[in-house]
């Protein structure tokens, strides 16, 4: 496996496009566990923006498990509808199966979280039409173009023009 890089990430202005355009979005590796990055990017998109949200977990579906309220599939194809976008939470040398099971059923973007870069995943995505985002957290990218982020990663709850003052 090669460590270069040399698949280009759409651009600040093309992730916000792909947000504003998107209404649903599946998560795919789905815990139920609160620790893990999965159930908090859930959490955020559940409280903070206006997606139908779908969970894709085959295990979990397997024991009728719920999280956060909401049903959990066992695979994309499961799902009663064609997600926007598929996010991707999931081993590296799964992601090319995941695209393809994005393709089969019709999602318009595929997005692979932090530390998730895979570029055959995106040439089979990308040949299929599909958008493509990588290496980046999908409630860190709401959050930073809907005004939820503060330079130091969070919100800070102040509205000022003045320049914080730090000692």
């Amino acid at each position: 496996m090669s460590t270069k890089r040399t698949w280009e990430a759409p651009s600040a202005v093309q992730r916000l496009g792909i947000l504003r355009r998107s209404h649903s979005v599946a998560i795919v590796g789905m815990s139920d566990k609160v620790s893990r990055s999965s159930y908090f990017v859930a959490t955020y998109l559940n409280s903070s923006a206006d997606y139908q949200l779908f969970f894709v977990n085959p295990l979990l579906a397997q024991k009728g498990k719920q999280v956060l309220g909401q049903k959990v599939y066992a695979t994309l194809a499961d799902l009663p509808e064609a997600p926007d976008i598929v996010d991707i939470f999931r081993r590296h040398e799964d992601l090319p199966d995941v695209v393809r099971e994005a393709i089969a059923v019709g999602a318009q973007t595929v997005w692979m979280q932090l530390g998730l870069w895979n570029e055959e995943a995106a040439e089979i995505a990308q040949q299929a039409g599909l958008h493509v985002v990588m290496d980046r957290c999908i409630k860190i990218e709401h959050a930073r173009f809907h005004g939820g982020l503060h330079l130091a990663g969070f919100n800070t709850g102040v509205v000022s023009s003045r320049r914080q003052i730090t000692a």
